[in-house]
Parts: C-alpha cells; sequence; structure tokens
C-alpha cells in the first residue's frame, strides 16, 4: 500500500509532465487541468447570466454549483500537484465548499418538494 508521501509524489509528477508547446505557452498536464478549471469557473458567470437574462430575475442554476465546484477542484489540485502555491490553495478551497454547500441544500430542498408533491 502506497504512504500519502508516495501518492502526492505520483501526483506531482503527472501534473508536471510535459505536453508540449502551444503558442509559446509551455503545457504540462496540471496546467491543462488548471486552464479547464479556470473555464469553469469563468464560464460559470456566463451560465447564471443567460439564466437571469432568461428569467428576468437574478437567479443562479443548478449548473452554476457544479461548474463552480468541478472549477474549484481542478485548480486546487492545479495548486496543490503543479504549482505548490498556498495562495491559489487557500482561495480556492471556500468556493469548493460552498458550491458543495449549495449542492445540498438543492438537493434537499428539491427531495422536500418531490415528498410534498410540487413541481421542482
Amino acid at each position: 500500500m502506497k504512504t500519502l508521501l508516495e501518492i502526492h509524489t505520483t501526483l506531482v509528477t503527472l501534473f508536471n509532465c510535459p505536453l508540449g508547446n502551444w503558442l509559446g505557452v509551455q503545457l504540462e498536464v496540471g496546467k491543462v487541468i488548471g486552464y479547464f478549471g479556470a473555464g469553469l469557473f469563468a464560464g460559470r458567470w456566463v451560465v447564471q447570466l443567460v439564466a437571469s437574462r432568461i428569467s428576468n430575475k437574478p437567479v443562479m442554476p443548478r449548473i452554476f454549483w457544479y461548474m463552480s465546484l468541478v472549477g474549484s477542484v481542478c485548480l486546487l489540485s492545479y495548486f496543490v500537484f503543479g504549482k505548490n502555491d498556498s495562495v491559489g490553495v487557500i482561495s480556492n478551497i471556500f468556493p469548493m465548499f460552498v458550491a458543495a454547500y449549495n449542492l445540498y441544500l438543492d438537493g434537499r430542498h428539491r427531495r422536500t418538494a418531490l415528498a410534498a408533491g410540487a413541481a421542482v
């Protein structure tokens, strides 16, 4: 059985594995994961804007929270295993828990509404 240190070392090696050069940017596995997370984290605001325009009022669709959670996990993994940056870790832990909690509340609300026979 591998120790936590061995698992961490393996992930650091994987995250720093070079993928090549694209438009002058040296890409590694971790950087691609970080870009994906940043794209999700930024794109959630586009989703929220579109949902609000459709509803003609401010709304936070469930996909917003999924994008927040997955984006935070991707960025957190980039900052832990790729960049080793404590500021990035701290700045992504809180939004991750907020997104997870809001998804929990949404699920609980939906279960209660379904049990009461209301449309969700």
